[in-house]
């Protein structure tokens, strides 16, 4: 794997969040697939099953972009980075209602937002001469 910021941040990223995938399996034992509440990963981070297969699925597009090209990490790490930027915020306002299907909590949202801040940055501020997608 070369130097790039964009390819080292995305396989660091994917193997955490397959491995937050994997480990959140062993605290949602007996919670609901789509539960509201979750249980307890690390004693602080919510989870349900739906969410782990999230974590698991974010981690394996990051893992496998980071692992491609510049170009491939780039543009996951820009896409996922957007995607939790809007779920950190707009997770505040699910808690406490049957939209909260991820199970989210305080905690989830400060992660994905911290998350968001790392993935943009590195997506949208380094290299620049990396295009994010194709030319059509």
């Amino acid at each position: 794997m070369s130097s790039s910021p964009n390819r080292i941040v995305a396989t660091v990223f994917g193997a955490v969040y397959l491995l937050v995938g994997l480990l959140g399996f062993a605290v949602t034992g007996g919670v609901g697939f789509i539960a509201t509440e979750g249980g307890l990963l690390l004693g602080i981070f919510a989870v349900n099953p739906l969410h782990n297969i999230a974590h698991l699925l974010i981690g394996g597009a990051l893992l496998v972009a980071g692992l491609a090209n510049a170009r491939a990490a780039k543009g996951v790490n820009t896409t996922v980075g957007a995607v939790y930027l809007l779920l950190g915020i707009v997770g505040f306002f699910l808690v406490g209602t049957a939209a909260n299907i991820l199970a989210l909590n305080t905690a989830d949202h400060f992660l994905h937002l911290a998350s968001a801040v790392v993935l943009l940055g590195v997506g949208l501020g380094t290299e620049r001469n990396v295009p994010r997608t194709a030319a059509v």
